[in-house]
């Protein structure tokens, strides 16, 4: 969960998810539906998919216990270098450097590294860097430790030099670009796109669709949508047409949407849709309004789905087709 998400953020996460699957077997034993429920409105549900998957593993090939072998963490979905050396310091005592962005960031500004950290042979210098001051016995609480000094003191933007246990040893600081390290290659501009939703509704059901299980928003369920150009109203009737067989006319626009992911930005207009005529694609399915919570979805989704339950609640009678 603390993969690319803040402390702060994951902790309720954790503590409901622990909740519901206090042991990996429990985990195992569950549907991804369940899975992707629990970890709705965190993001990077691949996180939550792999985590899945390699509990499946672990029950099935090992026991229900993590391996303690490196090679064989690593064997799991979902688990790299860094999250493997965190394990084996942190859980097992093993003498394992780990890397993640906050360790990067210390590393760098300690030794004023002038490689981008986000570079192979950044990754290099700083993996180097981890292993050769690693205190043996003490791996995990260094890692911990170093962890923490870049999430409360060592921060991206201003941090806390004077309060650092280490500022008398820091490069960067001692040569005043501390704020410019770590050094990152420069990011191409990120892409905004245009979508349109349709929400066809039928005697208290939408029609909904669930994403494929691989790429952004895996096994999650949404309403029929696609990129548009020009008139949204008028994309989403072609849109709905060539994508899902569904012929509509739109009726009611909602609440329009703006959601940032990691790689690119979208606005999403979603309308009422009254369908024409039946589409014979088996991917669609009606699910009742009321039971829209149940369903695991985008924060985009998720946010149509409450608009349209409350329209449908608020004015029972209203027909929609």
């Amino acid at each position: 969960m603390l993969q690319q998400t803040r402390v702060e953020t994951v902790i309720p996460y954790f503590e409901r998810w622990m909740k519901i699957f206090p042991t990996i077997q429990k985990l195992a034993r569950a549907n991804e539906q369940d899975v992707l429920n629990a970890w709705e409105g965190l993001g990077y549900y691949g996180r939550a998919r792999n985590l899945y998957k390699a509990a499946k593993i672990v029950v099935e090939k090992h026991n229900g216990k993590l391996p303690r072998n490196l090679e064989e963490l690593r064997s799991l979905p979902g688990i790299g270098r860094y999250t493997a050396g965190a394990i084996a310091s942190m859980a097992f005592g093993m003498d394992e450097p780990t890397l993640d962005g906050n360790l990067r960031r210390v590393f760098a500004r300690l030794f004023d590294i002038t490689e981008p950290a986000d570079s192979s042979t950044g990754e290099k210098i700083l993996w180097r860097l981890a292993a050769k001051y690693l205190p043996k016995g003490q791996a995990g609480d260094y890692n911990q430790a170093l962890m923490d000094l870049g999430a409360t003191i060592c921060v991206p933007k201003n941090p806390r030099c004077l309060i650092c246990p280490l500022m008398r040893l820091c490069k960067a600081r001692q040569a005043g670009n501390q704020e410019q390290r770590p050094v990152l290659k420069l990011k191409k501009p990120t892409p905004h796109y245009v979508s349109a939703a349709g929400v066809i509704v039928r005697r208290r059901c939408v029609l909904m669709v669930q994403r494929p299980s691989k790429g952004l928003l895996g096994g999650m369920w949404e309403f029929p949508n696609g990129r548009v150009y020009g008139d949204p109203a008028e994309g989403l009737v072609d849109v709905l047409k060539t994508e899902y067989g569904l012929k509509v006319q739109n009726k009611e626009i909602l609440e329009t949407i703006k959601h940032t992911y990691s790689h690119f930005s979208v606005t999403v207009h979603p309308y009422i849709c009254e369908l024409m005529k039946k589409s014979k694609n088996r991917d669609l399915h009606w699910i009742k309004v009321t039971e829209l919570e149940d369903y695991p979805m985008g924060r985009i989704d998720r946010k149509i789905a409450r608009q349209i339950r409350s329209i449908i609640l608020r004015v029972p009678n209203k027909t929609y087709g």
